[in-house]
């Protein structure tokens, strides 16, 4: 529930007016102790995500933070794959399920956002040798698919097709637990608000970093935590618009 959370409220402190989380019935308390602001709707089961099931149209998703590999999770992101038409950012164990079932990538919609680390990665496209190699399976998986892939790492890379996009904000401070689950709430947010993929890709990057380099002069990188990315946004904001 934690990355449930920070997701979450990234979402909502980057401009989304509101933000629904659907967690298992036994996260229900916790979000709301946690992150009041946010609506929640639970799953009928109590402990997993067992059918992906809500009564609106929502902007954006972002869905993969927290919800494990079990396999009620696995069928409940199938049929929610068939059925989605919106704009959707997958990260953590959504990329995890999809590694052992590539065939769903058939599934996404065009321009999807993927959010992998290095080993999500390797599981989604298979091991290289080299950074030059790297790159030519990520734009191919990229055009095969349609996707936006953000290769997180440092530097981060957003990847489109044979486009490659360096980030240059952030420092070794967003080394941090739950710091990529901030990242997935902030590009879902930026989907919602109509921003293309590709760009709402490359802008939440920025915005992610550039908390952290925010932050440096104010405290040390030790200190710095993933719910900090979040208390830095408004000022990251502030910066864009000086």
């Amino acid at each position: 529930m934690g990355s449930v959370c920070l997701s979450s409220k990234a979402a909502l402190k980057s401009g989304c007016g509101l933000v629904t989380a659907f967690v298992p019935k036994c996260g229900y308390e916790i979000v709301q102790i946690a992150f009041s602001e946010a609506m929640v709707l639970t799953d009928e089961n109590e402990k997993v995500l067992s059918n992906i099931n809500y009564n609106f149209e929502p902007d954006a998703i972002g869905i993969g933070m927290g919800i494990g590999q079990d396999v009620l999770t696995e069928k409940a992101f199938y049929h929610f794959l068939l059925n989605n038409k919106t704009n959707l950012v997958v990260d953590a164990d959504g990329l995890n399920i999809l590694s052992k079932n590539k065939k769903w990538f058939s599934l996404l919609p065009p321009k999807t956002i993927l959010t992998p680390h290095k080993k999500e990665l390797e599981r989604l496209i298979g091991t290289w040798q080299s950074e030059e190699e790297k790159l030519e399976k990520i734009i191919q998986f990229s055009l095969e698919h349609d996707l936006v892939v953000v290769v997180k790492g440092a530097p981060t890379l957003v990847i489109f097709h044979s486009e490659i996009y360096q980030n240059t904000t952030g420092n070794q401070a967003l080394a941090t637990a739950g710091s990529g689950d901030v990242l997935t709430g902030i590009i879902t947010s930026l989907l919602a608000q109509n921003y293309d993929p590709k760009n709402a890709a490359i802008l939440g990057v920025y915005l992610h970093g550039l908390t952290a380099d925010i932050a440096a002069p104010e405290m040390s990188h030790q200190a710095f935590v993933a719910s900090d990315i979040i208390g830095y946004l408004g000022k990251a904001f502030l910066s864009l618009e000086n």
